[in-house]
């Protein structure tokens, strides 16, 4: 009776592991509740069955049944928090977080080095870490930041003012952008900082305050120091000891983590799976955190999708197609949508006539119905450009009256009129001649890889063409394409316009300068930036962009960032088709609770530039709930 007993339970093994083994191969990512069982009944059978069953597992899974269970079993007992970011697991990975491959796990970063302070996008306040305050000195330009007491490193040190003054010496060395605008940057006391700028600029600020994530001294300190004495002895960047002293800080590779955030890395739960971030007691924000545990998965969408689906994944910020997002929606998850301040752009190459014409660029906008267009590529995150500024429409009415801007609103009517005005008429095919008997017949390019943009290609050919503007699409792999639009080898492409950041500038520089007249490898779109405008004269646009940064006078950089914004919206150099905003699943009421309603204004900010949910797991919005 015993043995027919365990050769029943026997079989029921080999049955159990069976059907896991098919979930593994139909889905990829075995759900907790299909381990756990198979783990209970193990526990029942004859040690020797319960060997032959486990190598049985290692052999189809080609992983350790140990790892399986770690790596996807929902976590119970203490408050968890599931992310998912790509990182490199070391030694690849490494704690040198100046460096390539580092293991700083993208938004999250925040909860071990947190910045000075983040951004409200909403309303462009701030939300301050590390520092207490700070002023401008317009008259000296300085920044003076005046940091926190009482905050402490996991080391026990004291966070003070030298900490802030390494890691701007670090971010030196590597040649970081805010060091095009700082002189030098010391410590008065050992809570106040100051920034002295060489060339005074308001976008020095977020820079300072929110772009640098502050490491510790106890680690990076004796880089700083050599950094300094070279400064101190008149070296630069260019020099052969600068460059040595940079070569050998890239190979630098830190043992240990030091965090002032709530949460500090748990070195030896790094694989290629998932890494742990534990609680760090000694942090300022020990207490305000609701979360004991953050996990942190690893991989591109391909590989967290199923575990979103598996609700294994609390949050994640990776770009979803729409029919991912149908399957989400469908199994209970909400979805967030904030914007990303950017999205692709119909470019031309302006050496071709009539792409050359204003009226043709114009007519063109007035043509294509951008909002069909971004639903088609993204569904409900890819929203119709409407100002046609340059940069985002969530940006624009604080810089420029609105109401002086076109927002081309889609009118196949009057794209005929602007063609027709030019002497352009339709032959027998329906298909547009120009005034030089040229037959308006064109390629469009995309990076093929981009599902987004290359639906966007499609439709816009498919758009283009129906209203006599003979157009087909063609991919390109996503690497060449780049180069190929550098080159000034297109006729039509889509590449990108605008950027996650609260100045204009920057999407000005993606707009106007990176195809453009900074393109690498040739022409470019061969745009010129010596324009005659309508609405405000003749322009030097390039100037113009670069010192609309310069100064500390924000009213003076608006005026020069309205001009911008309405020779851009005149001319239309590029066409901005639609804004691309998150599609990011949460497990709001399933796993975490305290999200917001979707109308609060924290889903302003970038889902990667300040990031709401990182914000709100610091100061404690966000809390475990059914788990």
């Amino acid at each position: 009776m015993k043995t027919q007993q365990l050769h029943k339970n026997w079989l029921w093994v080999v049955l159990c592991a069976v059907l896991v083994l098919s979930f593994l191969t139909s889905c990829a990512t075995p759900t907790p509740q299909i381990i756990e069982k198979t783990v209970e009944v193990l526990k029942e059978v004859e040690v020797e069955k319960t060997v032959v069953v486990e190598k049985t597992v290692e052999k189809k899974v080609e992983v350790p049944v140990e790892k399986i269970v770690e790596v996807t079993a929902v976590p119970t007992g203490p408050g968890v928090f599931n992310g998912a970011y790509p990182y490199q697991v070391p030694p690849v990975g490494h704690l040198n977080m100046f460096a390539t491959n580092n293991m700083g796990v993208g938004i999250y970063r925040n909860l071990f080095h947190p910045p000075l302070a983040e951004y409200m996008w909403a309303d462009g306040s701030w939300v301050p870490y590390l520092a207490e305050s700070w002023d401008i000195d317009t008259a000296a330009a300085t920044l003076t930041v005046y940091l926190k007491k009482g905050i402490k490193w996991s080391n026990g040190d004291d966070f003070n003012a030298q900490d802030v003054v390494v890691t701007f010496n670090c971010r030196r060395l590597v040649n970081g952008t805010v060091w095009r605008f700082l002189e030098s940057v010391t410590a008065k006391d050992d809570y106040t900082v100051v920034f002295k700028m060489s060339d005074p600029s308001t976008v020095v600020e977020r820079y300072v305050i929110r772009t640098e994530q502050i490491v510790d001294r106890a680690t990076y300190g004796e880089w700083s120091d050599k950094l300094q004495a070279l400064v101190d002895a008149g070296k630069d960047k260019d020099s052969e000891e600068w460059k040595a002293l940079l070569q050998e800080f890239n190979a630098f590779r830190p043992e240990t983590l030091n965090a002032t955030g709530p949460y500090i890395i748990d070195m030896a739960s790094i694989n290629e799976a998932r890494m742990t971030l534990v609680k760090n007691p000694t942090s300022y924000w020990a207490d305000k955190v609701k979360f004991d545990v953050v996990y942190l998965y690893n991989g591109e969408t391909p590989t967290v999708t199923p575990l979103v689906l598996a609700q294994q994944v609390d949050y994640a910020t990776h770009g979803f197609p729409p029919a991912t997002e149908k399957a989400f929606v469908a199994a209970g998850v909400r979805i967030i949508r904030p914007p990303i301040y950017s999205g692709p752009a119909l470019y031309f190459n302006h050496t071709i006539y009539p792409f050359n014409v204003k009226e043709v660029r114009q007519a063109i906008a007035y043509a294509v119905d951008r909002n069909q267009n971004g639903v088609v590529s993204l569904g409900d995150s890819g929203k119709a450009v409407k100002y046609m500024a340059g940069f985002s429409d969530n940006m624009v009415p604080l810089w420029v009256d609105t109401a002086k801007l076109n927002t081309y609103d889609y009118n196949v009517a009057k794209a005929t009129e602007l063609l027709e005005g030019l002497g352009f008429t339709k032959n027998a095919d329906g298909i547009w001649v120009t005034d030089k008997g040229d037959i308006m017949e064109y390629e469009l390019t995309a990076p093929a890889e981009y599902a987004d943009w290359s639906a966007a290609a499609e439709n816009l050919a498919g758009q283009l063409t129906e209203f006599g503007i003979k157009t087909t699409f063609r991919g390109v792999e996503f690497t060449q394409h780049p180069i190929e639009v550098n080159q000034g080898n297109f006729q039509m492409a889509i590449r990108a316009w605008g950027a996650a950041n609260p100045h204009p500038f920057a999407s000005f520089v993606q707009d106007l300068f990176t195809h453009n007249v900074d393109a690498a490898e040739g022409p470019g779109m061969s745009f010129d930036l010596n324009v005659t405008t309508e609405c405000c004269g003749d322009i030097n646009l390039e100037p113009l962009i670069e010192d609309s940064t310069k100064g500390l006078d924000t009213a003076a950089q608006k005026d020069m960032v309205a001009k911008v914004a309405q020779a851009f919206n005149e001319l239309l150099p590029i066409v901005p088709l639609w804004e691309r905003y998150g599609n990011n699943p949460a497990m709001d009421g399933l796993h975490t609770c305290g999200w917001p309603a979707d109308d609060d204004p924290i889903y302003k900010n970038s889902p990667y530039a300040d990031s709401f949910t990182v914000m709100m797991i610091m100061d404690g919005t966000l809390y475990p709930c059914n788990q």
